[in-house]
């Protein structure tokens, strides 16, 4: 679903986001986007903010994700794929460890440093994945997988104080059919207007052979930077199997063209 460059840059920056899956027989889908962590909350010492409507929250994530994306020069980041597939004509595994050197707005550079397991989900799957993710940051895909309402349709799902600053709540729906849309639930932080977490489905079906694809997708802070910090996808295929695509993302290493106050009071 994931990106969001990856970063918020990322997802778009990481609102992008992107991200993503599949099985043997198919290819996954992808998608990406920005990010969170969490922190302690003392509501007994700090007043609670006011809740702010729909149309203000999805601005003020634009503008925060626009924020961090100029901000952003590049980063390195190491991440680990794991899928298992398990069905027709047997069950298998794979795992690949990437090195990623990410320079903005769009070029990544991947390096596979180490792959085990069955050579076909590593062919058919892992590495079409990387692709999947090269094609969405190209120049004419870059805008049409960002979180705004350019491409989305959003609702209030939820609005409350939380403990983790995840507080929006917000039902997200693709304007147009893409395989690097998605569809489904976002959390966003009510200091940093970043996407913390994502639960959806791909907007569009990258396979016949795939009838449906869970995507859960979490994210950490990095400095002034949401990067995602965990995507795990389940595909459920039409011949009785699925597939759990789990890639876990670590080691960042930020670079930044000027500090970021994110952190700016609400009117």
């Amino acid at each position: 679903m994931r990106p969001l460059p990856i970063p918020e840059s990322v997802l778009s920056m990481m609102t992008r986001k992107y991200i993503s899956t599949a099985a043997a027989f198919a290819l996954l889908a992808c998608l990406l986007s920005p990010a969170k962590a969490s922190f302690a909350q003392d509501t007994a010492k700090t007043p609670a903010q006011p809740r702010l409507t729909l149309p203000e929250v999805v601005e003020r994530l634009t503008e925060r994700n626009a924020e961090r994306a100029a901000a952003l020069s590049g980063y390195r980041s190491e991440r680990t794929y794991q899928i298992d597939y398990k069905g027709i004509p047997s069950a298998m595994h794979a795992e690949m460890v990437v090195d990623l050197n990410y320079s903005a707005p769009s070029t990544e550079d991947f390096k596979v440093v180490s792959q085990s397991g069955s050579k076909l989900l590593i062919d058919l799957v892992l590495k079409r994945l990387l692709e999947s993710e090269r094609e969405s940051h190209d120049d004419k895909n870059r805008d049409g997988v960002q979180i705004t309402d350019r491409n989305y349709n959003f609702t209030m799902l939820d609005s409350q104080e939380v403990v983790d600053g995840c507080s929006y709540v917000l039902g997200v729906e693709p304007k147009a059919p893409s395989k690097f849309l998605f569809r489904g639930r976002i959390w966003v932080d009510d200091k940093d207007f970043a996407v913390c977490r994502i639960e959806a489905e791909p907007a569009k079906n990258p396979s016949f052979w795939i009838k449906k694809t869970e995507i859960h997708h979490s994210f950490m802070k990095v400095g002034d930077f949401w990067l995602p910090a965990q995507n795990t996808s389940v595909s459920h295929i039409r011949l009785d199997g699925h597939a759990t695509l789990t890639i876990k993302y670590g080691n960042y290493e930020v670079q930044t063209t000027h500090a970021l106050n994110m952190h700016a009071p609400q009117p």
